[in-house]
């Protein structure tokens, strides 16, 4: 394990550059890393309702799809013992199967049910909160505009609590691809994926509202705080960076969103990586500032490990950038939380 991020001035100067030039000051090499990063409550819910199964129900464990979307994470568990696999009915009947912290349909249950299967439901109870929306929407008559990117999981789960109503908006785009027998519908809302960008959703919205005059807005922000957090974060180190490096995987909406957020606000330069190793060399020529975040799916290890590969390089100096503490803690499934002490 490596050593945690220490904050540290962000005008403090390796003493070795300051001797060796007293009368021109060497320009410091700094990693600004941003918090929050990394796990939210749900994410953390969702890996912990692996290993828990893992530990109570022995190997192997199935999962549908992947738990969060992060490949070491989901490496990590395949070596512990979870497969993983597309759909449900890949599971062997009576087995356990975990739905991942997307969320699934009403239909995903259903033959779940049918195959007998003893399922653990990992979904984030900020999509279990989306999946509500959508529900007692539908229930009351209203056509719903669903703000998310097509395929992705929880979109679909979503989208199934109720398929004959549900119109997908995927980027300011899809506002016009909309039929247009929604201009007639009294009852007309929208709701969103939880893992956006907020400022590409309300422009989204704000287009949404042009064209349909009479759409309500739902009761509550459906993108989650820990997206909103990190984007946050990334802004405020982005603005003084010359490059950001978001760590996380290509299939997660919310680290990809990590990297638009840091071009625009500012940053030179923005990539996302896995591993430290995928980091290229090349992209620190002409660089002193160095930006370094990650997705809401990803292990602080695989941070630490980026940090150890710029401190290699010279990035040495690194200040920890807080905009915000997070306390949110999720419950895990009923089925894994420990007994209650008999009093």
């Amino acid at each position: 394990m490596t050593s945690p991020v220490s904050p540290v001035s962000a005008t403090d100067v390796d003493a070795t550059d300051a001797a060796d030039a007293p009368a021109t000051m060497t320009k410091t090499k700094k990693v600004l890393v941003a918090a929050p990063r990394g796990y939210c409550a749900g994410v953390d819910r969702a890996v912990e309702t692996v290993e828990r199964a893992l530990e109570k129900y022995g190997a192997p464990v199935y999962v549908r799809k992947e738990i969060v979307h992060n490949r070491y994470v989901v490496e990590t568990l395949t070596e512990r013992g979870a497969i993983f696999v597309q759909e449900t009915d890949e599971v062997p009947e009576g087995a356990h199967v975990i739905f991942s912290a997307h969320g699934v349909s009403p239909a995903v249950h259903a033959e779940a049910a049918k195959l007998s299967l003893k399922t653990l439901d990992a979904t984030c109870p900020l999509v279990t909160k989306v999946h509500n929306e959508a529900k007692r929407f539908a229930k009351h008559g209203y056509h719903i505009l669903l703000v998310g990117h097509e395929g992705h999981e929880e979109v679909e789960g979503t989208a199934g609590e109720a398929p004959e109503v549900t119109h997908l908006v995927d980027g300011v785009a899809g506002v016009a691809k909309l039929p247009e027998f929604l201009h007639e519908v009294e009852n007309l809302v929208w709701l969103s994926q939880t893992t956006l960008s907020v400022d590409e959703t309300m422009e989204i919205v704000t287009e949404l509202h042009n064209r349909f005059p009479q759409l309500q807005d739902p009761p509550s922000d459906d993108i989650c705080y820990a997206t909103q957090n990190r984007q946050g974060a990334v802004k405020v180190i982005s603005e003084n960076a010359d490059l950001v490096i978001v760590v996380g995987s290509r299939n997660s909406s919310n680290s990809k969103r990590l990297v638009e957020v840091a071009l625009q606000a500012g940053a030179k330069r923005s990539y996302l990586v896995d591993y430290a190793h995928q980091i290229d060399e090349s992209w620190l020529d002409g660089v002193s500032t160095i930006g370094v975040t990650s997705g809401a799916s990803v292990p602080e290890i695989l941070v630490n490990g980026v940090l150890e590969w710029l401190a290699e390089r010279g990035f040495t100096s690194v200040e920890e950038v807080t905009t915000v503490t997070e306390k949110t803690v999720f419950a895990l499934p009923r089925e894994l939380r420990p007994p209650r002490a008999k009093s």
